[in-house]
């Protein structure tokens, strides 16, 4: 086998990752149809499949050296050939973002949820703006997008852990055993340490490669560490006496 396809699929990260797409799909095809038709048990899934993809996505544009120059090339990046920044711009820094804001509004009270509904507008509508002006092109860093993106999820987060706090349907379960709290627990903890490798990716990686590469490594500790819980989303209802029923947001 070419050894660059094992340098860039065989990595630890990917296999793990990748490891975890399989025991989570056959998980999720397990589960009866009226929850696999469930936002609640497909969004999750459907962020577990897209994380793998867009990661094994980057690893392509790595080996097919052409593919990553004529992307770029169709983008107007004539300068850095060798940048595949657009994969983590369009998949992570945009799609996912959007992807866990829907999942957060899963478990807000409907009030709450609005506020994610319009910060969700306001992302799209922003994004789409700031890359068809050139303000921050596709292929290169994207600071503000980034920041936007992080910020939204971190109030989100609060949004929710206001709520543990505050609305009686939390206050009577058990937190420990929501798997909401998990997740966004992790979030948290993801949004908040990576922070910096957000709206600061190039200038790190070119001035500072320890850091950047040491804040790589926390970034794909804690993906593996929230794709897990999201398999335990799903998997879920084939624990009952693990983790309780959401208290905002039961699925029959």
């Amino acid at each position: 086998m070419d050894r660059s396809i094992i340098e860039q699929f065989g990595s630890w990260y990917l296999i793990i990752i990748d490891s975890f797409l399989i025991i989570g799909s056959l998980i999720f095809f397990r589960l009866p149809n009226s929850r696999k038709t469930k936002i609640f048990y497909w969004l999750p899934y459907v962020i577990l499949a897209f994380t793998v993809f867009y990661e094994n996505l980057g690893a392509y544009t790595n080996y097919n050296l052409d593919f990553k120059k004529s992307v770029n090339a169709l983008l107007g990046n004539t300068e850095n050939p060798n940048y595949n920044l657009w994969v983590f711009n369009i998949c992570f820094q945009q799609i996912t973002t959007i992807l866990y804001l829907l999942l957060i509004r899963n478990w807000l009270e409907p009030t709450k949820k609005k506020i994610i509904t319009w910060m969700l507008l306001f992302f799209v509508i922003t994004a789409f703006v700031l890359q068809i002006t050139g303000i921050e092109p596709l292929y290169l860093d994207q600071p503000i997008i980034s920041a936007m993106g992080a910020n939204m999820i971190l109030i989100g987060s609060g949004l929710y852990f206001m709520g543990l706090i505050t609305n009686q349907y939390y206050l009577e379960t058990e937190p420990l055993r929501l798997i909401s709290f998990w997740q966004m627990t992790f979030l948290l903890f993801t949004y908040s340490l990576t922070y910096i490798s957000s709206v600061a990716y190039l200038y790190l990686y070119e001035f500072n490669p320890d850091l950047g590469q040491s804040i790589s490594q926390i970034d794909m500790y804690m993906g593996i560490i929230n794709i897990g819980i999201l398999i335990l989303i799903i998997a879920s209802p084939l624990l009952p006496n693990v983790f309780l029923r959401e208290p905002l947001y039961e699925p029959n």
